[in-house]
């Protein structure tokens, strides 16, 4: 397929700034890593610039090799770094944000595939500060309702899971070991176990997709209980990574944000920068889950 030309509205700023530098500099100094910089996302300018950053547990070598992600590829052999959870949560409450989302590479080489050290990092933030809303993007734990629970258990305030992409596309651009129905069910898991836990899931579009297969997406989604969504353009990271379909216009976004919100869906982030993660501290969803639905 031939390389597409992005198009005007596909621009993300460089990343700059003090407050940038001062965000990348408390990272090192935790021995952190950062979806940000890992996954080679074009907001990273923007929301380091406004003083919010995702972190990435668990290292930076993913046991899976999904085909639309620049995370490295590869064997952790087992090992997990067992301060991490009191070094990210002494960096977030140095950085001074109030909201703060955590996510990891899959980590099928441990028993719960790392639930619970993501369940020990909510602790450990919500003990430092229990007003720091936290966000929890996780992996599928191979579907186990254990490995979830023990997130759930940590009370975060939202649990993410994304789908990435529609079901007939699934197979193609997602590790062997994801399905687009195992999704769904880690999602319901959540609410079976806590209704009151926000749940989010994310679609990346340009990839082949049609209308209706997205459309139905997002009514799967939404039957599955799932309160937040967001819809962004796939960028190929690099020359090794499955090509880009089509650049969708923003016009198209705005269709899917009015559809996704008739829907019933509380929050809908779409445009062609958006990222899962994408400004996770926005003023709306933070009121949202601060002052209830």
């Amino acid at each position: 397929m031939q390389t597409l030309k992005k198009p005007v509205w596909i621009k993300a700023k460089i990343p700059a700034g003090p407050e940038y530098l001062r965000l990348r500099g408390i990272v090192k100094r935790y021995r952190l890593h950062t979806v940000c910089e890992e996954a080679l996302c074009p907001n990273l300018g923007e929301c380091w610039g406004g003083g919010t950053a995702t972190i990435m547990l668990m290292g930076d070598i993913c046991t899976r090799g999904c085909r639309f992600c620049a995370v490295k590829t590869g064997h952790p052999g087992g090992i997990i770094e067992d301060d991490e959870p009191e070094r990210v949560a002494r960096a977030v409450k140095e950085m001074g944000i109030r909201f703060v989302v955590l996510t990891s590479v899959c980590r099928d080489d441990l028993p719960d595939g790392g639930a619970s050290h993501f369940a020990s990092t909510v602790r450990a933030i919500k003990r430092q500060d229990p007003n720091i809303l936290v966000e929890t993007l996780i992996p599928d734990f191979n579907g186990s309702r254990e490995a979830i629970a023990k997130v759930v258990e940590a009370r975060p305030d939202v649990i993410a899971h994304n789908v990435e992409t529609v079901p007939r596309l699934t197979p193609q651009i997602r590790d062997r070991r994801a399905s687009f129905e195992q999704s769904l069910t880690v999602l319901k898991i959540v609410k079976e176990l806590d209704p009151t836990i926000y749940t989010k899931s994310s679609i990346m579009l340009g990839l082949g997709e049609t209308d209706e297969e997205v459309l139905y997406t997002l009514r799967r989604l939404r039957e599955a209980g799932v309160d937040i969504v967001t819809l962004g353009q796939y960028l190929r990271p690099t020359l090794n990574h499955i090509p880009v379909h089509e650049y969708v216009h923003p016009s198209v976004f705005e269709y899917y944000r009015k559809e996704a919100e008739r829907m019933g869906f509380l929050y809908v982030a779409s445009g062609p920068l958006v990222r899962s993660s994408y400004r996770a501290g926005e003023f709306f969803l933070e009121m949202l889950i601060r002052h209830g639905r």
